[in-house]
Order: C-alpha cells, then sequence, then structure tokens
C-alpha cells in the first residue's frame, strides 16, 4: 500500500521523490481516470486554488494537458506565456513570479529553458512548484505518465526492459525516464548515436547500445525519443535522413522481430525519422493512451500537492 501523502512540498524532479511517492501518485491517477472517463468530467477538488502556468518555453502539449488536470479539479487557472529572451536573469524570473504571487496563487506550474529553474524559484517563493521541465534537465509529470503508461499496459514496471532511443544528450525526458523506470524496478537501456549519448550515463545504471536492431530485440518496451533540433547546437548527425536510416523505427522492423514489444513517444512525433506513421498508428503503440494518462497523472500530482499545503 502507498503512504497516505507525498514526501515533498514541490515536484521538482524524480530525484526528489521516492518509490512511494510514485506508487501513491499512481494509485490516485487510477481514481482520476476514472472520473475523466465519466459523463460528467469534474472534481470539485481543488476549488479554492489558484494554480499559474507559466511558460518560458514554447510548449503545446504539456501546457494544454497541465491546464485540462487544472479545469477537472476546479483549480483557478492563470496563464502566462513569456520569451525567454526577457527572462533571461534569475531576478527577472524572481520578479516575474513574484508579479503573478502578488495575485495570491497557490501553486506555479513551469517550464524553463534553464536547468534547475525550478529548484532556485522553490527557495524564494511560498508557492508550491511542479516543474514542466527545465532545460535538459528533468521533465518529472513525463516520466511518471510514460511509467503509469507501461503499468497499464503490461500490469507492473518492476523486472521489465525499456529502451530508450534516440537524443539522449539534450533530453529531459530521458534522464527523469532513467530515474523513474529504476525506482520502480524496471531494467533501462540507452540506444543512439555516439554523439547523443552522454559520456558517463553509465554511472547511472544503464546499458549502452548503439545498434538499433539489438536494443530492439533486449526490450519489451521502446521510448522513441524527438529529435531535439532546437537544442542541437553543433550537427550530432550528418541527416535526419541518415539518423532515420539508421535508429527510426518502422513497421518492416517491428514486425521482424523476435517477439511483440510495446512502442511509446512523448510526443510531438517527427513521422518518418524517430518512427513512421504505421508504427505510430500500430496496435502496439500506446501514444494516445500516454496523452491521456498524462492528464489522469497530472490531477493526481497536483491533487497530492495541494493537500499538503501548510
Amino acid at each position: 500500500m502507498a503512504a497516505e501523502k507525498l514526501s515533498t512540498r514541490h515536484l521538482l524532479g524524480i530525484k526528489d521523490i521516492n518509490r512511494n511517492d510514485i506508487e501513491l501518485i499512481f494509485e490516485t491517477a487510477d481514481n482520476f481516470k476514472d472520473v475523466i472517463n465519466r459523463p460528467i468530467k469534474k472534481v470539485p477538488s481543488l476549488r479554492d486554488i489558484t494554480i499559474a502556468n507559466i511558460f518560458f518555453e514554447n510548449s503545446t502539449r504539456t501546457k494544454l494537458s497541465f491546464e485540462l488536470a487544472e479545469k477537472r479539479l476546479s483549480a483557478d487557472v492563470v496563464n502566462f506565456a513569456a520569451s525567454s529572451s526577457s527572462v533571461s536573469k534569475g531576478e527577472t524570473l524572481i520578479d516575474t513570479v513574484n508579479n503573478i504571487l502578488a495575485m495570491k496563487v497557490d501553486m506555479v506550474v513551469m517550464r524553463h529553458p534553464y536547468a534547475g529553474a525550478g529548484q532556485f524559484l522553490s527557495k524564494h517563493i511560498k508557492a508550491q512548484i511542479v516543474n514542466a521541465g527545465d532545460g535538459a534537465h528533468e521533465h518529472p509529470t513525463q516520466a511518471l505518465l510514460d511509467a503509469f503508461s507501461i503499468r497499464q499496459k503490461l500490469g507492473d514496471v518492476a523486472g521489465k526492459k525499456v529502451v530508450i532511443v534516440g537524443d539522449i544528450l539534450h533530453s529531459r525526458v530521458a534522464i527523469s525516464n532513467i530515474l523513474c523506470l529504476q525506482k520502480l524496478g524496471a531494467e533501462v537501456m540507452v540506444c543512439g548515436p555516439t554523439t547523443l549519448i552522454p559520456k558517463h550515463i553509465q554511472s547511472l545504471g544503464v546499458k549502452v547500445e548503439h545498434n538499433l536492431i539489438k536494443a530492439l530485440n533486449w526490450c519489451d518496451v521502446a521510448n522513441m525519443l524527438r529529435i531535439q533540433l532546437e537544442r542541437q547546437d553543433i550537427k550530432y548527425f550528418p541527416s535526419l535522413r541518415e539518423y532515420a536510416m539508421m535508429y527510426g523505427l518502422n513497421k518492416q522492423i517491428l514486425d521482424n522481430l523476435d517477439k511483440e514489444i510495446i512502442v511509446m513517444h512523448p510526443g510531438p512525433i517527427n513521422r518518418g525519422v524517430e518512427i513512421t506513421s504505421d508504427v505510430a498508428d500500430s496496435k502496439q503503440s500506446i501514444i494516445l493512451e500516454q496523452v491521456e494518462n498524462g492528464v489522469a497523472v497530472r490531477m493526481a500530482v497536483l491533487y497530492l500537492l495541494a493537500s499538503q499545503r501548510d
């Protein structure tokens, strides 16, 4: 049985929570999944709570998912989008948020281009912080919804073999996923070109493989990451076409494997690069389940954090 409350006031990263926290979030998300599949999809759980979504970096799906989660919980929602150019200094970040807090906000969901922005903020303001992605550092709710989706499909995460394929170097999803899956007892492998695998990643206790077919034959679940061209300051591989030939997953590869595996993608998909359309739309893909689970998991996180406000 999971604990009754989270061990932390904020959700800044998977590294700050323990297995009991994750189990509690999953059990709570199970209940909220029932709620969002009912005709009336709303519960009054956060009726007196005001949540500010502060996105210093573009985001469509994560922002939409959080906003939907907040509205399903009956919270009051304030949206704030800022270009990263105007908030490139720590002081400016605090000023911006203090202005919003002056409007009596209880919780801040923040995405920021710099690693550690959420940590920095949590030391300076009273509101609770949910990290919706900080640079190439962490993206905890994505890792939680990915692990929740594996649990839903395979019954359990413990003992499962998960390979994360692609741009590990620039990916906040990869690091959060590795930490979350390991805390739940899964085995993790990363796969990609040498240039996109961080140097000392083995120190996290993951396997490294550069051959996609070998990695896919090893795993139960393949999480195909998006190539993050917007974060790449130099060329890490010759061309997208060559990347797709070496590390793209197509239906032929999938059908030729020794077993049936599950295919995931955090989105948005570059169709024809990381995976082809026929893979994305196949019965082995749980990409749309991930999106649905994202709302339930984020509802669980917000609800559990709000329930321990001082």
